[in-house]
């Protein structure tokens, strides 16, 4: 099982109210230059919500929403200390409620 950790908001603040684009362009070019490989994605209404765990996250996150996914937690507080009105958390996939999260994020 894999740890993933993630960043969640309300589709328009983080993708129309945020200038999120320059953020996740930056991080990609800091990727290539260290020729690291990938280890974040953007994903609209994400999956993981729907298990029954993930209710009163849910819930509490103004939908349509979007989650930035990363398996580097450090990445993760970075943009919490970044961005105002966002939720974090972690989660474990594959799991019993929660699909092989890359795999529904690709």
């Amino acid at each position: 099982m894999q740890t993933y950790y993630y960043v969640l908001a309300s589709q328009k603040f983080l993708l129309e109210e945020e200038p999120f684009e320059e953020v996740l362009k930056e991080r990609n070019r800091h990727y290539k230059e260290q020729e690291k490989e990938i280890d974040f994605w953007l994903v609209k209404q994400p999956a993981f919500l729907e298990a029954p765990k993930m209710a009163e996250i849910k819930a509490k996150c103004p939908q349509p929403s979007v989650a930035i996914v990363s398996t580097d937690p450090q990445f993760i507080t970075w943009l919490k200390l970044r961005l105002e009105y966002v939720i974090t958390g972690e989660f474990e996939a594959p799991s019993e409620t929660i699909p092989d999260a890359i795999a529904s994020m690709e």
